[in-house]
């Protein structure tokens, strides 16, 4: 728990950061232990945790499809330590965010999420997005033919590559799920958007092929189009970043795009 200094005027939103996996509440170079310290410098009280099974927490594992209950259980301790936090912004990173979605509309207490580079895979989708944004990038690669013409790159397994994208792109969707089948993942992502009215911050960097198989998702699908079009969500592109905004100029960047977005939201905040 990171909140801010004591004298400071209580926070009516504080920030719950739910990790994408398989990792703990750190985050790659500590991504998430400096958003919580740079969220409380500015006023706003926030809290890391761990997955049952993970970190510091006891429990069988399990990944992101199975965390909703350690959401609602994060909350419940956020608002005991927190009370005077009116609403609860969830903020997750790539798989973190798919869980995000899948429980929303649960909670009444949460009033947003930020979303950063949301896991939305399903097998024709990532072919789609390797045959666009890697073989298709290739083709015009200088220095793939030089390679290729020196031997340096195998033919055949080249080939085989390609092929095997070409027919998964070719096959089912893996977005619309007939009878007696599972949901997949953005089906069940989009469902909880539409479950609830909170307002949605997405964030996309520009050097990530899962921020591209989720702009491949909102243009092949109309309710995510409807979504992403929607007066509630907010879209950021911060084109120069890789998937966990790595280096220190960009995850600055989303540090002050998230406190920004916060702000704006704060301010219809009863």
């Amino acid at each position: 728990m990171t909140q801010p200094a004591a004298s400071e005027r209580p926070a009516r939103i504080g920030v719950v950061i739910v990790v994408g996996g398989p990792q703990y509440r750190v985050g790659s170079h500590r991504q998430f232990v400096l958003l919580a310290r740079f969220l409380a410098d500015n006023g706003v009280p926030c809290m890391r945790f761990d997955y049952r099974g993970m970190g510091d927490a006891t429990g069988a594992a399990r990944d992101f499809e199975g965390v909703t209950l350690d959401l609602e259980a994060a909350i419940d301790a956020f608002v005991r330590e927190v009370p005077g936090v009116a609403k609860v912004v969830l903020w997750g990173l790539c798989d973190g965010a798919s869980a995000i979605c899948f429980g929303l509309g649960r909670d009444a207490r949460v009033g947003g999420a930020v979303l950063l580079n949301p896991w939305v895979r399903t097998a024709s989708g990532e072919a789609r997005t390797m045959l666009k944004h890697y073989y298709l990038r290739r083709l015009f690669d200088r220095q793939f033919w030089l390679k290729l013409l020196r031997g340096g790159v195998s033919i055949r397994r080249a080939l085989g590559g390609v092929t095997s994208a070409v027919g998964q792109a070719a096959g089912a969707d893996g977005q619309a799920s007939g009878a007696g089948q599972q949901a997949s993942v953005p089906e069940r992502m989009i469902k909880g958007l539409q479950s609830c009215s909170v307002p949605i911050a997405v964030f996309l960097s520009g050097r990530d092929y899962v921020a591209r198989e989720f702009e491949q998702c909102v243009a092949a699908d109309r309710n995510w189009s409807a979504l992403i079009r929607s007066e509630r969500c907010v879209l950021r592109h911060f084109d120069d970043a890789d998937h966990t905004f790595s280096s220190s100029e960009h995850r600055h960047a989303i540090e002050l795009a998230t406190l920004e977005w916060l702000n704006r939201i704060a301010a219809h905040t009863g």
